[in-house]
């Protein structure tokens, strides 16, 4: 999926996470990678979506908990951009499956 393409590029090796927020950045880009992964245009059967719509919304479930990590104290502005970026591109995917879902696409 293209969408998430800017966070498959992630140097893992160079990333040097000391403070609560450098770990929370490293696991939403970890997020990013694994949906880096998939691939809308590929899906043919209901299978195909289900299976999706579960990574999708784990996804979502993954960076709302890094989000909770910091409840009791400001996130930092890339934090929260990267998570309002990170959730945004998952309401679009799942937007697009719920449309091709409507249209029909889908094989049984």
């Amino acid at each position: 999926m293209d969408m998430f393409s800017a966070f498959s590029s992630i140097d893992y090796h160079s990333i040097q996470a000391g403070t609560p927020t450098d770990n929370a950045v490293k696991r939403l880009d970890g997020i990013g990678h694994v949906l880096s992964d998939l691939d809308i245009s590929g899906i043919q059967t209901q299978d195909d979506v289900n299976r999706t719509l579960w990574t999708l919304d784990a996804a979502n479930k993954c960076v709302r908990a890094v989000l909770a990590d910091f409840r009791t104290q400001p996130a930092t502005d890339q934090l929260a951009r990267k998570s309002r970026t990170l959730i945004d591109l998952i309401e679009r995917a799942r937007d697009q499956l719920v449309s091709i879902q409507v249209r029909g696409t889908v094989l049984s």
